[in-house]
């Protein structure tokens, strides 16, 4: 098969474990910069130009999308799912995972615990949007944020105000969440791959430090779910329609509870951690919908 990798990065390490995994499969592997995709779009007859010539002969996409260009990557997903070609992730499902207001309250719909979440709309009564949070030290985190960036911890309600009244000052959409102090800076990612894990890794963050993300200088070890996270992890992958998804949690004395559901998930930590070949199990999971 021909299986295309949509990534702006071909140095990357998933791009090329991928790249790696489908070519030791026997797969032609071409790597496309979906950012300079040009689309075309008529009646019954979506085009994807790239370098000048038309896209033919891909029997299947694996979209890796930079949540910075979410908006022109999912566009050119859509126009390869108007050409009838399977893509590994859908690109509805990659809008709702982007949208991390729209997730959780998906998620919430579902059953699914997580923290609780408090969203206003640029209010001035700040005191009165803290307050519904029981306690502190208290997360807040810009919508748009990704690995750990654009999340801060308030110590106190008052400071939570005040980072609060500054993000409202700046139109900046942002979320507060009850920090869960039995979780000790550290979050689950389990892997899920066409429904079932093929991995699981426990993020623990460097000293000092609230964020457990590897980016963010946390380490990574091997974890082995129990029956509830596991199934937590399969209904939130479920949930938001994604094959291939990184779920994020955090173990709670009320059990786990969903952080984030992501749609391009990294496969070094998740390699490295668990040793396992998690891009061999995309490159099947593709072959076996096509």
């Amino acid at each position: 098969m021909k299986i295309a990798i949509l990534s702006a990065n071909p140095k990357l390490y998933s791009t090329k474990r991928l790249v790696e995994s489908g070519q030791e499969r026997g797969h032609e592997m071409p790597v496309i910069n979906h950012t300079k995709c040009v689309l075309q779009i008529e009646k019954k007859n979506p085009i994807i130009l790239y370098e000048g010539k038309e896209l033919t002969g891909i029997d299947a996409v694996i979209p890796r999308v930079g949540a910075s260009v979410t908006f022109f990557g999912t566009a050119v997903v859509r126009q390869f799912e108007m050409q009838k070609i399977f893509t590994a992730v859908e690109s509805q499902s990659l809008v709702k995972s982007r949208d991390k207001l729209r997730s959780l309250q998906l998620l919430s719909r579902a059953g699914l615990g997580m923290p609780k979440t408090i969203f206003s709309n640029y209010t001035r009564d700040t005191t009165s949007v803290v307050g519904l949070l029981d306690s502190s030290p208290i997360i807040l985190k810009l919508l748009e944020g990704t690995q750990g960036l654009g999340v801060i911890l308030a110590e106190t309600k008052k400071a939570a105000e005040s980072v609060l009244e500054a993000f409202n000052g700046l139109e900046a959409r942002v979320v507060l969440q009850e920090f869960i102090q039995e979780a000790k800076g550290a979050d689950i990612r389990a892997f899920v791959v066409d429904g079932t894990i093929v991995g699981a890794m426990k993020r623990q963050a460097k000293e000092g430090e609230f964020r457990s993300n590897l980016h963010r200088g946390g380490s990574a070890e091997v974890i082995e779910l129990s029956e509830e996270e596991e199934d937590a992890a399969i209904k939130a992958a479920r949930v938001m329609g994604l094959g291939v998804a990184g779920v994020d949690m955090l173990q709670s004395a009320r059990g786990p509870l969903i952080l984030e559901v992501n749609s391009s998930p990294g496969l070094e930590g998740i390699e490295d951690a668990t040793k396992r070949d998690v891009a061999k199990e995309i490159i099947r999971y593709v072959e076996r919908h096509v």
